[in-house]
């Protein structure tokens, strides 16, 4: 592993197997006699079918600064992946560089004893993640503040519940400055209020260019919060790339594996024939409509990848129609970098309508006079649907934009309104409308 914190990628693996030995209860009773005659006939197990490959020959590069997001079903190895890159498991074979400190929320406790106080675990935590004594200490109420365990901070931890012992593990692992974070979904076990402070805390780090490993069972966390996605199976990276994409393909192999009546847990414990099924499925019919493209422009027509909260914006979809189309409908999603949706309507909602009698290529403009968003990040998403409802086609994200602001307000929008002073001071400023 490296400190090299120069280099583009948080974290590098390269061709990574990890094995494990069965444990095997024999349905026949055995001596040490038997078990030496066994060995001398070259009949004990030592041939490899005794072992179990949890991961096998594993690439994967998470770039600095991004967060990723690993999905796969119970047993794929997802949480051996975690281990083998916080350094709790070695490999068997291969490579694995970590560049920078490391931080990890895997087993719930997993570190604490449990006779000890939070406070001394604290402690004992900051300083096996890399932190002295003394920066321990200097932030020891900081994080006891963030974990609210107020008075319980100096009893033994095994009289904690779960929840209280992720909040004192949340804490500790978020607040000794790490450069990466992996995290094994254990903040299921907390409270609504905490899982909010949590997800703060994690946007925090996001927007100070920290790098983000988890795991997750929630395919919309994957997609709303997410940078890139890592789908694992059977022990291998099935698809690594565009969350969106990746929960495609996932969906996809899951539904056809219920359409064989494949087995949905501990697919790495089986051979090859335990994975999900090939995606090679017959292709589908082809859309009657296609995405051309999709952007996003300024009142003068260049192209928008920053704008002012007072300007205007027109985002243009060209399409074309391959049969003809009774009725169509274009829809927009326009959300915040945090997954937060700001807006959302298409031309059915509207009642816009849209006929293609006969194929051919077009455009749809969707015109706003004044974008009046807070400054921060943002994207559309466009869809096309039929009269029916159904998805004819999808752009996630198709052009992401920023938003710049010289007016410190908060929020997500920034409606047109004025201000009224009336009586003490009423002429020390003339009244004018603002967002106008």
């Amino acid at each position: 592993m490296s400190s090299d914190l120069a280099s583009p990628d948080a974290i590098v693996l390269r061709n990574v197997v990890k094995s494990f030995r069965k444990s095997t209860i024999r349905r026949e009773y055995t001596t040490i006699k038997s078990e030496l005659i066994r060995m001398l006939r070259g009949k004990r197990d030592v041939d490899g079918k005794s072992m179990i490959e949890a991961l096998r020959g594993v690439d994967l590069v998470v770039p600095r600064g991004k967060t990723v997001g690993i999905i796969g079903r119970n047993g794929s190895g997802k949480s051996t992946l975690l281990k083998l890159i916080s350094g709790i498991y070695t490999p068997t074979t291969g490579t694995i560089d970590i560049h920078g400190r490391i931080s990890a929320l895997l087993d719930l406790g997993a570190g604490f004893h449990p006779d000890f106080s939070g406070r001394e675990n604290i402690l004992i935590n900051g300083i096996i993640l890399g932190m002295t004594r003394a920066e321990v200490k200097a932030r020891m109420e900081e994080i006891i503040t963030f974990s609210e365990l107020g008075d319980f901070i100096d009893e033994p931890v095994r009289t904690y519940s779960s929840g209280m012992y992720m909040r004192l593990a949340f804490s500790v692992a978020t607040h000794v400055d790490p450069d990466i974070l992996i995290i094994d979904e254990i903040l299921a076990v907390g409270d609504e209020h905490f899982g909010k402070k949590s997800l703060a805390k994690m946007t925090e780090f996001k927007r100070a260019g920290k790098t983000i490993v988890i795991v997750t069972h929630d395919l919309g966390t994957l997609e709303r919060w997410c940078d890139l996605g890592a789908w694992i199976d059977a022990g291998r990276i099935r698809e690594f790339g565009p969350p969106a994409e990746v929960i495609k393909s996932y969906k996809r192999a899951v539904a056809l594996a219920e359409e064989r009546g494949m087995t949905m847990e501990s697919p790495a414990l089986a051979s090859d024939g335990g994975a999900l099924p090939s995606l090679a499925a017959p292709p589908a019919p082809p859309s009657p409509v296609e995405l051309d493209s999709v952007g996003l422009l300024r009142r003068d027509g260049t192209v928008a990848e920053w704008v002012d909260t007072e300007d205007g914006v027109e985002l243009c979809v060209g399409f074309t129609t391959r049969t003809p189309s009774p009725e169509l409908g274009f829809g927009l999603e326009l959300t915040r970098a945090d997954g937060v949706v700001v807006y959302g309507t298409d031309t059915f909602v509207e009642r816009v309508p849209f006929r293609a009698e006969t194929p051919g290529s077009g455009a749809v403009r969707f015109v706003v006079d004044r974008l009046g968003l807070t400054a921060g990040r943002y994207a559309f998403t466009v869809t096309v649907r039929d009269a029916a409802g159904q998805v004819l086609q999808k752009r996630e994200a198709a052009c992401a934009f920023e938003v710049r602001s010289g007016v410190q307000d908060v929020g997500v929008t920034r409606p047109v309104h004025h201000w009224v002073v009336e009586g003490v001071g009423a002429c020390v400023a003339p009244v004018r409308d603002v967002g106008s």
